[in-house]
């Protein structure tokens, strides 16, 4: 007769540092992965220099607060293959006339599809231009100048649906 029994299995100190291997080691793979993610689909970039951007912040909250006093305000149309854009006073009937309209079209991830385009003034307060904006969403920039100041600076995000590539 024998007197030793069979023990089956036993978690020994080699098991123990393979579950702690395989727990962290997906841990850690998985915020690589995540960290990957996030540095190839946004630029990060918002200005070049921090500092001079903070001290740059209250004089451009000072213009900003005039020009939204003198309620100037602007609407983007987008058609197929142009562009519309109608700037008018406060009360949203009478045409304002400027001398220069620029927008700046941003995707609000990845900057390699962004592009700046000057309007062509097409009467009292309307610039056109014949161009063709890929769908998606867009950040649309407006800035508008009169004598050599500026009486229109608008954003605003929109979405081309339907727009041919």
């Amino acid at each position: 007769m024998s007197t030793t029994s069979n023990k089956g299995f036993v978690f020994t100190g080699w098991h123990m540092a393979a579950v702690m291997v395989l727990f962290f080691g997906t841990i850690i793979s998985v915020n690589f992965y995540m960290a990957y993610n996030a540095f190839t689909s946004w630029s990060g970039f918002v200005v070049e220099n921090t500092y001079v951007a903070s001290q740059q912040f209250n004089g451009k909250v000072a213009q900003a607060r005039a020009l939204a006093a003198t309620g100037v305000t602007g609407k983007l149309t987008v058609a197929a293959d142009s562009l519309r854009y109608d700037i008018t006073a406060a009360d949203g009937t009478t045409a304002v006339s400027a001398d220069r309209l620029i927008l700046n079209f941003k995707r609000p991830v990845g900057e390699h599809q962004d592009f700046q385009l000057e309007l062509t003034p097409a009467g009292e307060g309307v610039f056109t231009a014949a161009h063709q904006v890929l769908p998606g969403h867009w950040i649309v920039e407006a800035i508008a100048e009169n004598a050599g100041g500026r009486i229109l600076h608008h954003a605003e995000r929109i979405s081309v649906h339907g727009a041919k590539k």
